[in-house]
């Protein structure tokens, strides 16, 4: 029976319809509307703030790291896997697991086991994330009254501290088995942390204002 089904197959020829082209195919990708500002706006503005006469020298947003450390993982490894997905569904974009660099048997930890997950956006991801994050979940954070000014590193990188990683659309609080919080890391192509300030600030962060304000290293005023 299969084989005449086969030939009959055959005989008429393969009834599947070709998939229909949609109206955006063969168009060109559309550049993140937070990257055309940076190139048409910001840059600018940053060059003659600072005085930058080399237009490498400007500033700019390499990438952002989405971190999470999980230490119940050691005990229950099943966490992980949830939060692996809700980091994807963040992110956009596959997470890695991150494993133990050395064991410490006061916390039941071995070498390589796994204890948390990240994720690292570049170009046209990393753009489309910022973009969500100011407009659409910073504004989800209750109580929100700024972002602190005191969590730059020193080499132009700043960091930020969700409690709760609800606060993304992307998450349904309905499918959520444990409420968790997640770092996020923004790194500048600059080593000051007064032009990584500026940057971010144009960017659409919104700092508090009765923070101390980011100003330039002693030596870096000489220069």
């Amino acid at each position: 029976m299969a084989t005449k089904e086969k030939k009959e197959r055959k005989k008429g020829g393969d009834t599947q319809e070709a998939p229909k082209e949609h109206a955006g195919m063969g168009l060109p990708v559309v550049a993140p509307r937070l990257k055309v500002y940076y190139e048409q706006t910001i840059r600018p503005r940053l060059q003659q703030q600072f005085g930058l006469s080399n237009v490498h020298e400007i500033p700019k947003l390499t990438k952002i790291v989405l971190n999470v450390g999980v230490g119940e993982a050691v005990k229950q490894p099943k966490i992980l896997d949830s939060i692996v997905v809700e980091l994807e569904l963040i992110a956009g974009q596959r997470p890695v697991r991150t494993r133990a660099k050395k064991s410490i048997s006061n916390f039941g930890l071995r070498q390589g086991q796994e204890i948390g997950a990240s994720v690292t956006l570049r170009g046209a991801r990393m753009w489309e994330f910022l973009d969500r994050f100011i407009a659409i979940t910073i504004p989800r954070i209750r109580d929100f009254r700024g972002l602190g000014t005191r969590s730059f590193d020193g080499r132009g990188n700043y960091s930020v501290g969700l409690k709760e990683q609800v606060i993304f659309p992307e998450i349904n609080y309905d499918q959520v088995d444990q409420v968790h919080g997640l770092d996020l890391t923004f790194v500048t192509s600059t080593n000051r942390d007064d032009q990584a300030f500026a940057l971010l600030r144009e960017l659409g962060m919104p700092f508090r204002g009765d923070d101390k304000p980011i100003v330039p290293l002693p030596h870096e005023m000489i220069s």
